[in-house]
């Protein structure tokens, strides 16, 4: 475990890495006893001095929730970082590349709550139960941290790699579609590089609600009504730079496209 001291300052570390855009050498490989904890811990400051300063929290995403992902990183559950206001994108827009570091793109679908959620105990269908409609998504991953070599540890500490989403504009409830058959069809540029079915995440893109909110619990909180949960992507990541065109395609759940600029 970390000594609070350290905590403080990996966070502060953090939040210049994330004002400069720039990336900082691994938190593991200088403090080699970090644990999970610490890193939700390092999370949960930078977090509350966002709040501070005038943020809005909006939702909350989750990563690592493919069995390849989880294979790769040695981990056995996936990780959750926090969404502000001012990271939420609509279909169309221009994307400023600056504002983010080791940028790639990620197929998703973000659910937004009707209720609140909470565990323990917490299922499948209380989580579909509990929203009130999917939207497709794209997550942009912004990564602090120097990725070879990288641990769950590091990840979770620099915000789950969290950067930005893009919203499409098709809504739809649980009991309208079957959320595990939605494809996704990522292009970049006109050229198909990643291909994926939602039900890649964990078996059903809804059951890393369940999850978050079973391990909110754990901490005494729990998933408010209006949230926006990112629930994980079915596709590997795909680099962009400036200049680059994405089109995602999902089908019955219609097309996002955006433009690094």
């Amino acid at each position: 475990m970390l000594h609070p001291d350290d905590i403080a300052a990996i966070a502060a570390e953090l939040a210049e890495a994330d004002r400069t855009h720039g990336v900082i050498p691994r938190i593991t490989a200088r403090y080699p006893d970090a644990t999970v904890e610490d890193s939700y811990a390092i999370q949960g400051v930078w977090r509350d001095q966002n709040i501070a300063a005038g943020r809005t929290l909006v939702g909350r995403k989750i990563g690592l929730t493919s069995k390849a992902m989880q294979q790769a990183t040695g981990i056995t559950e996936p990780d959750y970082g926090v969404m502000f206001d001012d990271t939420v994108y609509r279909s169309g827009a221009e994307i400023p590349v600056e504002k983010f570091s080791n940028v790639r793109i990620e197929v998703e679908l973000a659910f937004v709550l009707r209720t609140p959620l909470e565990g323990p105990g917490c299922t499948l269908d209380d989580a579909l139960a509990a929203i009130d409609y999917a939207v497709p998504a794209l997550e942009v991953l912004n990564s602090h941290i120097e990725l070879e070599g990288r641990t769950i540890v590091d990840t979770i500490s620099d915000n789950a790699a969290y950067g930005a989403m893009v919203l499409g504009d098709v809504h739809k409830r649980p009991d309208e579609i079957d959320l595990r058959w939605v494809p996704g069809v990522l292009s970049r540029n006109g050229e198909i590089e990643e291909t994926g079915v939602a039900a890649g995440v964990l078996g059903h893109p809804a059951t890393g609600v369940a999850w978050l909110a079973n391990k909110f619990h754990q901490h005494g909180a729990r998933l408010e009504a209006g949230e926006i949960i990112l629930a994980g992507s079915f596709t590997r990541p795909m680099w962009v730079s400036r200049g680059d065109t994405v089109r995602c395609d999902y089908g019955p759940m219609g097309v996002i496209e955006c433009r690094f600029v």
